[in-house]
């Protein structure tokens, strides 16, 4: 088992007084073993390297002193920071898997580590995605420093377009080829200024404001994907975003850079921000390897074509199925938009590489024997209008299922699509298709740490305070009972709702009762609001019991009903079978119109607002619905 040196200066306190004491005397002592080593052990990081405005190049590397070698220390003294303390907000991730987003905010400085969207649930009919709410950032657009983006998935770069403007365009870092993703779906944004986007690699440090940043390489279902080292005046704060251990990726790939977080670790660590997706789950996350093996005797057995669902963004799957297709001669077709922007932003950076010839039109697919063809499509999550749905409906133009299809879901499911996937598989079915998805076998690995992952990664950085991120809160539960299994007290365990703030100051860390907007910011079309939570209310009605139309005609000076009122209905009850209660409410409409006063002006607001609270009890009382009411008056 990998074991970590702690620095035997730290002080040993488990639970740092909230005074800071008086220095003790050097004791030399051999190194703590990692069963004697105190839990939360902490002594804050200074950069030994000078540290600009721009990213420079790695600190000269300096040769580890002998474990026997023991050096007394002066303790760290910080001027005053009149009562500042360092605040850790996450406004998204932590009630739900997506729209990740994190604030660090130390007096008047300001960084942001990610900008994700959330895919809507069942509940939230038209709606496109949702984004972070940034209203705590109003007035405080000057303190932002920048924005670091961990990795290329939409539920981390998917909000960029609309709250990126909105802060007045802010620098932001990332890695190779998350910038050039960002960058070619800002395309769609026609009218937005140009991002101010600078690459990193990850022997940058990075100077914003008071804080010292450093990255180090993870690996996740994406290339580019990195973690993030925050040094504070508080202490340091590392954030991994999405990650997992791979100890044999793909080609072109390289393990996580356990050396390297080793020795954050050993510096001390305030806080750990950690993936909790798949925390819940024993043992070791697949390697992506595994996958590719398996994928290597599905194709390789195959007889006819073969179509492969997968996510757009799974650049590491796509890479080895384009591997094994030129190795088994067959030609690919590229399906879905996303998913051949990616493979071209790919292609242009290196990171993957194949013949032209490889890649052909997906209109000419009929043009090759069956056995000789693979098509690459979007879709496995049953989206109505992603190619692998319209290939099983009919719908496309240019692929029609056949008998001897085979057709693989490379990619799990997301929460909440299942009833949606179950049918596209039993539409393929119904087609003559063969179907083989990775409860099957292991046609996907996930890209998040399982629980054993977790140990290892707290074993490593070992810090003072652990606070799970990036999922479900019952999944945040999970993550937490991993960290308390390796012997984390429950008082250095932050579980927090959006929104929630942690603070630090003098080493201590609270989960404070303070909480900032983070309620849903709904993206509808074009328009952008956090005020559609009455619009989503409506919808949600319409969808339940429907809606019913009153159209009531009054003379415009005396309030007379000039005509029977009209009534239609909508997802309500079907007129035709309900004639009798039609008839009724119509004759009960009437009576409230006439009832109101006819010696005077029609006032139309009035006569509404009673057919509508008149016309819904009665409904209620008749059918136990509530349809929405919808008055109209006509004054002539």
């Amino acid at each position: 088992m990998m074991t970590t040196q702690k620095n035997p200066h730290t002080p040993h306190t488990p639970h740092p007084p909230s005074s800071t004491p008086a220095p003790r005397p050097f004791v030399a002592r051999p190194p703590l073993t990692s069963t004697q080593r105190p839990q939360g052990t902490y002594q804050p990081r200074v950069f030994r390297a000078p540290v600009t405005g721009t990213p420079v190049g790695a600190p000269p590397f300096k040769p580890a002193l002998p474990k026997h070698y023991l050096r007394p220390t002066t303790p760290i003294v910080r001027p005053a920071n009149e009562g500042k303390k360092l605040r850790i907000m996450v406004v998204g991730g932590l009630e739900e898997v997506g729209r990740n987003c994190t604030f660090i905010e130390y007096g008047d400085d300001i960084i942001i580590i990610d900008m994700g969207l959330q895919f809507p649930e069942e509940d939230m009919p038209g709606i496109d995605y949702i984004i972070p709410n940034i209203s705590y950032l109003k007035g405080k657009e000057k303190n932002i420093r920048g924005v670091i983006i961990t990795h290329a998935h939409y539920d981390h770069i998917g909000g960029i377009p609309h709250l990126i403007p909105v802060l007045g365009y802010p620098p932001m870092y990332g890695l190779p080829l998350t910038n050039a993703i960002i960058k070619k779906r800002q395309e769609d944004y026609k009218n937005l200024s140009p991002l101010n986007i600078h690459n990193l690699n990850l022997k940058d440090k990075l100077k914003l404001g008071v804080f010292e940043l450093e990255f180090f390489h993870l690996n996740h279902n994406i290339p580019d994907s990195m973690g993030v080292v925050v040094n504070t005046p508080e202490g340091v704060v590392v954030h991994t975003g999405d990650w997992k251990f791979d100890y044999q990726p793909v080609a072109g790939d390289q393990p996580a850079d356990l050396q390297k977080i080793a020795r954050i670790g050993s510096e001390g660590v305030l806080a750990l921000l950690t993936d909790s997706t798949n925390a819940s789950q024993s043992g070791h996350q697949i390697s992506e390897s595994e996958i590719g093996t398996n994928l290597d005797d599905i194709i390789g057995k195959a007889k006819g074509r073969l179509i492969i669902g997968t996510f757009a963004s799974l650049l590491s799957r796509i890479k080895q199925i384009v591997e094994i297709a030129e190795r088994t001669g067959r030609v690919i077709a590229v399906d879905g938009f996303s998913m051949k922007s990616n493979i071209e932003i790919a292609k242009e950076l290196g990171y993957i590489k194949f013949h032209p010839k490889t890649i052909i039109d997906i209109k000419n697919v009929d043009n090759f024997p069956p056995n000789k063809v693979m098509i690459i499509c979007t879709g496995a999550q049953g989206e109505k209008n992603a190619s692998l749905m319209r290939i099983a409906n009919g719908e496309h133009r240019s692929v029609r299922l056949m008998e001897g299809d085979t057709v693989v879901f490379s990619s799990s499911v997301i929460p909440g699509n299942e009833r949606t996937v179950q049918r596209l598989k039993d539409t393929l079915f119904r087609k003559g298709a063969e179907v083989i998805h990775y409860q099957m076998m292991d046609v996907h690995a996930g890209g998040h740490a399982k629980a054993d992952d977790v140990k290892l990664m707290i074993r490593l950085i070992n810090p003072k305070y652990f606070v799970p991120i990036e999922g479900n809160h019952f999944l945040l539960h999970y993550n937490a009972k991993v960290a308390e299994s390796t012997g984390f007290a429950k008082d250095h365990i932050f579980i927090g709702d959006n929104g929630q703030v942690m603070e630090f100051q003098n080493g201590v860390g609270v989960l404070t009762k303070e909480k900032i907007p983070a309620d849903y910011v709904f993206v509808d079309g074009l328009g952008v609001s956090d005020e559609t939570n009455v619009v989503m209310r409506d919808r949600q009605l319409l969808a339940e019991d429907g809606m019913v139309v009153i159209i009531a005609t009054v003379d415009s000076k005396t309030g007379k009903m000039i005509q029977n009122p009209d009534i239609i209905s909508r997802g309500f009850v079907f007129l035709k079978e309900h004639k009798e209660l039609i008839e009724d409410l119509r004759h009960r409409v009437k009576k409230v119109v006439i009832d109101s006063d006819p010696l005077s002006w029609a006032d139309t607001n009035n006569i509404r607002n009673k057919i509508r609270d008149y016309v819904g009890q009665f409904l209620y009382t008749k059918t136990e619905k509530r349809p929405m009411i919808l008055p109209v008056i006509i004054e002539v």
